[in-house]
């Protein structure tokens, strides 16, 4: 797909809904991102002299965004953020390193891992600082949740958080089936 002023040309895949309905199973590695940089400035910075930590978790959801888009190919948006923990501090003048890829999908929905860790410009020695799974359900055309391509797994690791993302699935329903039951009750 090429952008020509306010037209789009397609290449020979075919149209833009022809993209969106293709459900073809994709590697892991085929939507992930494995550098994504983000610099602290003052701005970013907590009167602790830390970053804030909803700034971190603002640049999570847009770096998981994308690799949700990029796995579907279509419009998706934040059903949860599960398990958002932060590991330690990052400090002005350092940089932020995202990696985010695809753990699992469902049938409309995908859960995304997302590390971050903090690097010290001068001497490359980075640390990590966060880690946070999120939820996207993707949106077809007609604003209702659309069937997302299914991921494949490829390394070890991929595995296991494959894996480990359906014992999380599992709990969160079982979670909002609680909640519903308790927001019944008188």
């Amino acid at each position: 797909m090429i952008w020509l002023g306010k037209e789009i040309c397609y290449n020979s895949v075919g149209t833009l809904k022809e993209l969106r309905m293709n459900l073809e199973p994709k590697k892991v590695s085929e939507s992930a991102i494995n550098d994504y940089p983000y610099i602290l400035f003052e701005t970013d910075i907590n009167p602790r002299g830390t970053a804030f930590g909803g700034r971190v978790m603002e640049l999570a959801d847009k770096v998981a965004a994308m690799v949700s888009r990029r796995h579907s190919r279509t419009d998706c948006v934040t059903l949860y953020v599960d398990s958002f923990k932060f590991l330690g501090p990052a400090v002005k003048g350092e940089m932020l390193i995202y990696k985010a890829a695809v753990n699992r999908v469902w049938k409309t929905s995908m859960e995304i891992g997302i590390k971050v860790c903090a690097e010290e410009p001068m001497t490359g020695k980075r640390r990590h600082v966060v880690s946070a799974y999120f939820t996207f359900v993707g949106i077809g055309d007609d604003g209702k949740p659309a069937t997302l391509p299914q991921v494949i797994p490829e390394t070890e690791d991929d595995k296991r958080r494959f894996e480990k993302a359906d014992l999380r699935r599992t709990r969160r329903l079982q979670e909002d089936t609680e909640d519903s039951q308790t927001k019944k009750q008188p």
